[in-house]
């Protein structure tokens, strides 16, 4: 659809004369439920009728249904569509139910044609429903579909997971014990790996990637490694469906009597099973299910007869639609490569995140230095206010730079620090177990570098440093600027260095994502569920609930699309007296229905005159007689806890990028035996921008900062504030001119990933 349309089109006229049925099909996932309210809210607010296919966990029940399979029973589904006008279909489902929903809209011809010959519709009824549109959104807990990041289901799930091997690890120390964790994942192992990725496990075993012959040798070697390097405890996480490369499978049974009799360890076995699937969802899933089901509906929407059937799906931080039979196809060959002993092929098939993963986890599991120093020093520091996932970042460079040869050390209390000269060497086994610790091992301070250049210089001389990797918030970006602009008066600077974000405000230039945002928006998502569930048995309630954030609007946004608020006061979406009396309109006429809760949210420092007690006295007066008003002050409890699994990935990913970066950097810069960086590209930003990560001059980002109220100009997420308003069933306009096209997932030389 081009563009032109779009601009002219009232999106809250797009649906009208049009029906859209929702199902949830296959094993049920957290986060299909926010797809599914999702979908039905937005579809109703475009002006089309909504219906649900019961049974086919979910709100509106998820089945596995056999009648579907024969082309019987896709007439009598044909039959019910027909009879009910509904030309629209949303399926959220797995590979196996996308698959049927694409046989189900290649059939609807000869469907409608053999209904008619039965009688059992009119000609007029087939013409009417002459075509079949599909969108599928997929949830599953294994993210076993090719074409997506993120499967709707699998960030809950690998919260469970984390979970359990936190509570492990604890008793585990205590006893000195190996532990063997299985996880679900018959023919994908994303589970797995990304859970051995997150806690720093000893060994994995994933379909996709079996380990060589031999293996058993190489494990009990490992293992007796880690105990005499002074290691209590050693974890190993097993896919179900993990196998030999001969094809057999590799069973936890099987682990625990090779290490109990190898080694003689106290080896015990945990099988998670369907804890895996239960539980509420992550935020990142309630998101995630959220946009993805407001896409599905415009692209549904926008679909014409000769569009394919498209499942929407998650590249990077970017919505995108693909073509589904490509993905079924890609996800087929995954299989067959795996089955045929093709598994370079099967990882690479799975797409870059997943092959990036892979190939992290094998560079940062166990120690393996070159045999050659490269005669580097790099330096890690933390800046700023502590976050979960800043330890994750620091172990991942401090082992990445270890296995390429470089001296690692580390600084103490930031900038304080490095002029002070608490600079101190950091092996590889100092940084054993740091990835599910919250807060900052190395301390951190908000001291910026500008009044002490003259001691951090004379440091930097002094231990030699040659690179530096600054993990922290705004005072490590504002502080690399001022690092980099006192290069022309001090030729110690003239080293390469790179900004890692770690900010729970996530208001660091460069970076969609800041490390340390998920956890908070997690920590916030999960008080609000527990505050709404306090009102319970009192009804007619309102909650003000203030969060943190500084001028960044972020977490109260996100908490609010997670959460499900009716408002989000932030300081970028301006609002003034008007707008709070329509909001208080809003929850007296929500009071008259049968949810009578409301949750408010509110940033910090998103207006200094309507403050938080203001809007809670605000409330409390209007809401006389209607509701009552509770206040809540989140505080620093958004700082703190142990990190999400997508912070602790995400920092491991970042901090080992940060190295490999530097490495090239520090040969470019490199002269006759001397390192001397002047040029803005050796000063970056490393960051998440749209669909990966990318390195930006520090420089290039001044243009882009509102250092005032420390945050960019542009940030991304505000251009999905209008789904929150829309979710809680405001009149408001959804800008549908930036529209999402239909992309490919395989390339014309076959099946490779573009």
């Amino acid at each position: 659809m081009s563009t032109d349309l779009h601009t002219t089109m009232d999106p809250t006229k797009m649906g009208v004369g049009r029906s859209i049925a929702v199902l949830t099909s296959g094993g049920d996932a957290q986060g299909m439920n926010a797809a599914v309210r999702a979908t039905v809210r937005v579809g109703l607010y475009t002006g089309a009728k909504v219906f649900f296919v019961h049974e086919g966990g979910t709100v509106i029940g998820s089945a596995r249904c056999k009648d579907f399979m024969c082309r019987e029973g896709r007439m009598k589904a044909a039959c019910n569509l027909v009879k009910l006008g509904i030309t629209n279909l949303c399926v959220i489902g797995g590979d196996g139910s996308l698959t049927g929903a694409n046989q189900f809209r290649t059939d609807w011809g000869g469907l409608l044609a053999d209904l008619v010959k039965d009688g059992k519709i009119t000609q007029e009824e087939a013409k009417k429903s002459s075509h079949l549109n599909i969108v599928g959104m997929v949830g599953s807990i294994d993210n076993d579909f090719c074409g997506t990041d993120m499967t709707i289901g699998t960030d809950s799930a690998l919260h469970r997971i984390i979970e359990v091997v936190d509570a492990i690890t604890t008793t585990a120390q205590s006893h000195q014990r190996t532990f063997i964790l299985e996880v679900m994942g018959r023919h994908c192992g994303y589970l797995a790996l990304v859970s051995a990725l997150s806690c720093g496990a000893d060994w994995v075993f994933i379909p996709e990637m079996p380990p060589d012959d031999g293996w058993e040798n190489h494990l009990c070697r490992r293992l007796a490694d880690q105990r005499s390097r002074g290691s209590r405890l050693n974890v190993i996480i097993v896919a179900e469906g993990a196998i030999t490369r001969d094809g057999k499978a590799i069973t936890s049974d099987q682990i625990k009597k090779l290490v109990t009799e190898r080694l003689g360890f106290d080896t015990r076995t945990t099988i998670l099973g369907h804890v895996q699937r239960g539980g509420t969802p992550s935020a990142f899933d309630r998101v995630l299910g959220s946009r993805m089901g407001v896409e599905a509906v415009m692209a549904l929407l926008e679909a014409t007869p000769d569009t394919p059937a498209c499942v929407v799906s998650l590249s990077g931080n970017q919505a995108v639609r693909l073509p589904l039979m490509e993905c079924v196809q890609v996800t087929k060959d995954v299989t067959a490569a795996m089955a045929s002993g093709r598994f370079e092929d099967a990882v690479k098939l799975r797409g870059k995140s997943f092959a990036n993963n892979w190939n992290t986890y094998k560079l940062l599991a166990h120690i393996n230095p070159p045999d050659v120093k490269s005669n580097i020093n790099v330096a890690v520091m933390n800046i700023g206010a502590p976050c979960a996932g800043m330890n994750a970042a620091v172990r991942a460079a401090v082992r990445m730079g270890i296995i390429e040869g470089h001296s690692m050390f580390a600084v103490y209390e930031g900038f304080d620090g490095l002029a002070q000269g608490q600079i101190e060497p950091i092996s590889w086994n100092t940084v054993s177990g740091w990835t599910g610790k919250g807060g900052s091992m190395l301390g951190t301070k908000r001291t910026l570098p500008g009044k002490l250049l003259e001691k951090i210089t004379l440091n930097i001389a002094k231990f030699n440093i040659h690179a530096l990797v600054i993990i922290g918030g705004f005072e490590a970006y504002v502080g690399g600027l001022e690092l980099l602009q006192a290069r022309e008066q001090y030729e110690e600077l003239c080293i390469p260095f790179v900004v890692i974000p770690a900010t729970v405000s996530n208001n660091v230039p460069g970076s969609d994502f800041s490390i340390g945002a998920d956890t908070a928006l997690n920590t916030i998502t999960t008080t609000c569920d527990r505050i709404k569930q306090s009102a319970a048995g009192t009804k007619r309630r309102v909650f003000i609930v203030e969060t943190m954030g500084g001028y960044c609007g972020y977490l109260a946004t996100m908490a609010g699309l997670a959460a499900g608020a009716d408002a989000a006061y932030i300081y970028e979406d301006k609002f003034s007296i008007k707008d709070l009396t329509a909001n208080v309109a809003h929850l007296v006429q929500k009071m008259k229905t049968t949810v009578k809760r409301g949750l408010i949210l509110r940033n910090e420092n998103c207006n200094a005159n309507y403050t938080t007690e203001f809007l809670f006295n605000l409330y409390s007066e209007e809401g006389k007689g209607i509701f009552d008003c509770r206040l809540n002050v989140l505080g620093h409890m958004q700082q703190g806890g142990t990190p999400t699994p997508f912070d602790r990935n995400f920092g491991t990913k970042m901090g080992a990028k940060s190295i490999l970066w530097l490495t090239d950097k520090l040969k470019e810069c490199c002269r006759h035996g001397r390192i001397f960086a002047n040029t803005s590209n050796s000063a970056c930003v490393l960051g998440m921008r749209k669909r990966g990560l990318t390195f930006q001059a520090i420089a290039d980002l001044k243009d882009d900062t509102d250092f005032e109220h420390r945050i960019p100009k542009t940030q991304w997420w505000l251009k999905i504030r209008p789904i929150m308003k829309i979710l809680a069933k405001y009149d408001i306009k959804l800008d549908t001119s930036e529209h999402v096209d239909m992309e490919h997932v395989l390339s014309k030389k076959g099946n490779h990933w573009k």
